[in-house]
């Protein structure tokens, strides 16, 4: 294995706006031709083509690490692994069941857009603002929820945003008890029960 290792030139924002965006790109192109540029929202096929016609490099909705010590870094890799063990942990549950139906989605669901799903569903991606999932049996979802969610399964795990909205077994759950982070929430003696997936990080600097 060949390994290299860069220190990059980074600009953030968010697209809120195509033509605003366009035009600051175009006065600023000088400035920020060799950034990676990281992107908040989604990117219509008018701002990818403009994207790929000025050779701007570019990459959508991740989440930068912030500047941290090595002991942080290694913490902060060895929290995401057990998270994933947790979700992949949950799937292998859901798999074995009898007469499984799961389905599996890896496309972001969009604002507007209204998903039902009659079985179980592993989403792994995020749920955008005004978007809606509906899930008769349990819900994985991998990525940030902002949207709306209603699930009717015995549980669900996601991480939601202040602005989502979710509601378990028709129970409208206080986002300030996922405070977004993964959380399992899951009906248990007639008690809807939010337990953390991981306890949280406290990172020394």
């Amino acid at each position: 294995m060949r390994n290299k290792q860069y220190s990059v030139k980074v600009f953030e924002t968010t697209l809120t706006d195509e033509d605003q965006f366009i035009s600051f790109f175009n006065t600023n192109y000088n400035l920020f031709k060799d950034y990676l540029i990281v992107i908040h929202g989604d990117i219509s096929q008018k701002i990818q083509e403009y994207l790929q016609e000025k050779e701007l490099r570019f990459v959508n909705n991740i989440i930068l690490p912030k500047s941290q010590g090595r002991k942080a870094v290694e913490e902060e890799i060895a929290v995401q692994k057990e998270q994933q063990q947790q979700v992949e942990n949950e799937l292998l549950k859901l798999s074995d069941r009898l007469h499984n139906n799961l389905k599996v989605q890896d496309t972001l669901v969009r604002s507007g857009q209204e998903l039902t799903i009659d079985g179980d569903l592993l989403l792994l991606n995020r749920v955008n603002s005004g978007a809606t999932i509906i899930a008769n049996g349990n819900l994985i979802v991998t990525q940030l929820v902002e949207g709306s969610i209603r699930c009717f399964g015995n549980f669900m795990m996601l991480k939601a945003s202040p602005k989502a909205n979710i509601v378990f077994h028709d129970v409208v759950v206080d986002n300030s008890l996922l405070k977004e982070r993964l959380n399992r929430v899951e009906l248990k003696d007639n008690e809807i029960r939010i337990t953390p997936v991981l306890k949280e990080t406290t990172w020394v600097m």
